[in-house]
């Protein structure tokens, strides 16, 4: 146990700390569990990154030093003959305008369709709304590949084969479960006394949904889009299926298509080099909004 010392000279109590404190032994023990921890974070890092940062090195190395055996893990000399290559040989930045144009626009619409039934549903709440909510989520865990063959059938019947719409249309609908479902949490946490002072000053729903709810709800809309964009920017059956014109491919149509270019070799520095191209944009625009996205995770995991 603490024992209390009154002090007569300062006038105050100084505490002693028993040996057999069990607040001591934690103490003692503090050192350990921080080690512990920090060590199961940088296991946790390694493991992660280990992927990312070999395909880093093997698009800066000579050809000699990816066939190397012994493997060559740290190179010694590097080059940036595999990303002149993957420009020069190829119209990759087409490729990457295309990924960026059909995420876009498919985010884009994802929000606008999204953002109105999520109000709807959490503050409207209409009939059969509980039903519409039901069926949500049974679309939000069906997996998309199943609807490959239904797609294409109707992408052949309306005659969009290496057009941008047969890609944007199923983006969007496969997203828009989710924003639904995320942005209707939102809207949920918001004080009704804000959609209620809106009415007294004049405000029709469409107004107070676009100049009052919207702009408070921009945590949650980025961490939505950004969840959009990535799978949009990372998609690969249809894109492989429904673009077959050189000049409408997406990115990781490209970048597969790198392991067949050729029958005797595998250009395992393009494949690298490409793969970091296709990353690159996801990581700066994760990095950019990374506040937004903290926001959003966390307003959307706590109530009150």
């Amino acid at each position: 146990m603490n024992t209390k010392i009154y002090n007569n000279i300062s006038g105050t109590i100084l505490t002693v700390v028993s040996p057999n404190n069990p607040q001591t032994t934690a103490n003692v023990k503090n050192p350990w569990n921080k080690i512990l921890l920090w060590g199961a974070i940088a296991f946790v890092v390694i493991f992660c990154l280990a992927p990312v940062m070999w395909q880093v090195l093997t698009s800066f190395k000579f050809n000699q030093d990816i066939s190397a055996v012994p493997t060559v893990y740290f190179p010694t000399r590097i080059t940036l003959n595999h990303y002149i290559e993957l420009f020069n040989r190829r119209p990759f930045w087409n490729y990457i305008l295309n990924s960026a144009f059909v995420s876009i626009v498919s985010t884009a619409l994802s929000l606008a369709l999204g953002a109105p039934a999520a109000y709807a549903l959490a503050r409207l709440r209409p009939w059969g709304s509980r039903v519409i909510l039901a069926g949500i989520l049974i679309v939000t865990l069906f997996p998309g590949v199943l609807l490959f063959l239904g797609l294409l059938e109707i992408i052949q019947r309306l005659h969009l084969g290496n057009n941008y719409l047969a890609l944007i249309i199923p983006y969007t609908a496969i997203n828009l479960p989710l924003t639904i479902l995320v942005l209707r949490s939102f809207f949920e946490q918001l004080p009704k006394d804000l959609e209620d002072a809106a009415r007294v000053d004049g405000y029709n729903t469409l107004q107070m949904l676009l100049q009052i709810l919207l702009p408070m709800t921009i945590p949650a809309l980025v961490t939505t889009g950004i969840l959009t964009f990535i799978f949009a920017w990372n998609e690969f059956i249809f894109a492989l299926t429904f673009m077959t014109r050189e000049d409408l491919k997406t990115i990781p149509v490209a970048a597969a298509q790198l392991g067949g270019a050729s029958v005797f070799e595998i250009p395992y520095g393009p494949i690298a080099a490409a793969t970091i191209v296709g990353t690159l944009p996801l990581v700066l625009l994760v990095l950019f909004f990374q506040r937004k996205i903290i926001q959003g995770l966390t307003s959307g995991a706590v109530k009150g």
